[in-house]
């Protein structure tokens, strides 16, 4: 499966700070603008990028240090009710992953929240310790808002948070609802005063454009949500093909024996719930959205993974203590999953390495390539438009708009308004042209097909093609509803197929 976040993510969702530092300012009227609703990674990159300048490697590398402070800190949320065997372990997991070594190598906003999601855990197990709980949960609810403005889909971890805070205080219920309302009203204050100034610096457009570019059309069968369901969950072999399955087991696993003073041990834990609860609440964000992309699976994989340390540890450590001392295949089945763990760290090794040893970068090419055939053949505006557009920029510095997102505003209703504002010299377009897109750009230009580059190994998107935009005679503006624009025209010069 190929995912999206190569070719567009990290330029879209790091765009402001892209913009700031090479254009001095971070906001396009009429195009997408995430920082809006998301502005934690922009910020930490904009603060970055003043010293490293803009690169893909320091944007990278941001997300890189997060992704070791996700291995430091699910060690210390192992470590808070278990032994250090078992903190190592999960570290290992992940440190193995090829899945989590790809996607930690890309500048998203999964590894970052997976961090804040964890520093979140952490406060939480450890509240019962604390001597002002309260006051910590109030932490608690500072570091949600935080997650909330990495990534909206935030919402969906806040049940493990929930889980968590309920089941480390539970025998203290009283200092529980404490807790949890200083926490959820620390949130609810911190994420409205923030809405309020999206609201008073007119930014509300773009904060729903976020949500509207996110929703995908849902089949008309009664039983889609069933099939996305499957779907969502098929979905987790992209990171592991043995350990995302055996945590699935070993949480049925404790729910059948949850008659057991183990099993419902194992599920009250709160790390172990808490990160049964994020698992299902990422499936189920992916259920409802009926569009998995591989990388929403770097958070479930994460938390898979602690599932199955703290699986084994509660089988291996614990099968000699009461309450297992009548279930002897309790110890017999955490061998058999550390055997299975060290099967998979062994594969996974393997992959890992093949993929530090040869590593490619066909898109940074391209992207300096095509950057290099603008500057040498000049047409009018130095400005791109693409899809893969924010991307180029933040590889070769190259102005852009984005062609697929146009947030709308009453001077810039759409693509051909946003076209007739901006007045770009060029569009890039991957292996063919989209017959919307085409229709959009013939209102104001004629297509001439000028360059190829070799890009990625997907079939869809080995290809960019780069066009140069030739401006209507005596500004011209054809009829966007007029037969045929979304066709190849007689004033058109190029060879890609329209589909």
């Amino acid at each position: 499966m190929f995912d999206w976040a190569k070719y567009t993510d990290e330029g879209w969702y790091g765009n402001a700070a892209i913009r700031a530092h090479l254009f001095g300012h971070w906001y396009v009227a009429g195009d997408f603008n995430p920082a809006v609703a998301l502005p934690v990674l922009p910020f930490l990159e904009w603060v970055l990028f003043f010293a490293t300048g803009v690169t893909p490697e320091a944007a990278r590398g941001l997300v890189v240090a997060f992704f070791f402070a996700n291995l430091v800190l699910s060690y210390l949320l192992l470590r808070a009710h278990g032994p250090r065997w078992a903190g190592l372990l999960a570290v290992t997991l992940m440190v193995t992953s090829p899945f989590l070594y790809c996607f930690s190598r890309l500048a998203i906003l999964e590894p970052m929240l997976t961090a804040f999601s964890l520093v979140a855990l952490n406060l939480v197990v450890r509240l019962p310790r604390l001597r002002r709980p309260v006051m910590a949960s109030v932490w608690i609810g500072l570091l949600f808002t935080v997650m909330m403005l990495t990534k909206t889909t935030a919402v969906f971890l806040l049940p493990a948070l929930g889980w968590a805070m309920m089941m480390a205080l539970r025998d203290a219920w009283k200092a529980a609802i404490k807790c949890v309302f200083a926490a959820l009203g620390t949130f609810v204050v911190s994420y409205g005063l923030w809405m309020v100034a999206v609201l008073r610096a007119g930014m509300m457009g773009d904060y729903r454009y976020l949500f509207f570019v996110n929703h995908y059309t849902k089949p008309k069968e009664i039983l889609w949500p069933l099939v996305s369901a499957i779907w969502s969950f098929h979905g987790g072999l992209w990171a592991d093909h043995i350990l995302i399955p055996l945590a699935g087991m070993l949480v049925l696993g404790a729910v059948a024996t949850w008659w057991r003073a183990g099993g419902r041990a194992l599920l009250m834990d709160p790390v172990f719930g808490a990160s049964f609860f994020a698992v299902a609440g990422y499936i189920f964000f992916m259920t409802i959205q009926n569009h998995p992309q591989p990388r929403y699976f770097a958070v479930v994989a994460v938390f898979c993974f602690i599932l199955v340390a703290r699986g084994a540890q509660a089988m291996v450590s614990l099968a000699s203590s009461e309450p297992f001392v009548d279930f002897p295949e309790a110890h017999f089945a955490g061998w058999i999953v550390i055997g299975l763990v060290g099967v998979a760290t062994v594969m996974n090794c393997v992959r890992t390495l093949n993929y530090a040893e040869h590593p490619q970068y066909t898109f940074v090419n391209a992207a300096e390539e095509l950057t290099r055939y603008i500057d040498a053949h000049p047409n009018g505006k130095r400005l791109l438009v693409s899809i893969s557009g924010d991307e180029i920029t933040l590889v070769s510095h190259l102005p852009s708009l984005c062609d697929d997102f146009v947030t709308s505003i009453p001077a810039i209703p759409d693509l051909p308004s946003k076209l007739a504002v901006y007045q770009p010299g060029w569009y890039a377009a991957w292996n063919d042209l989209d017959p919307g897109t085409l229709q959009d750009l013939h209102v104001h230009y004629s297509l001439e097909q000028v360059a190829m580059f070799s890009a990625f190994d997907d079939e869809q998107r080995n290809t960019l093609v780069l066009f140069k935009l030739h401006p209507l005679p005596g500004g011209m503006v054809r009829d966007p509803n007029a037969a045929g624009m979304h066709d190849k025209l007689p004033d058109d010069s190029f060879e890609v197929p329209v589909e």
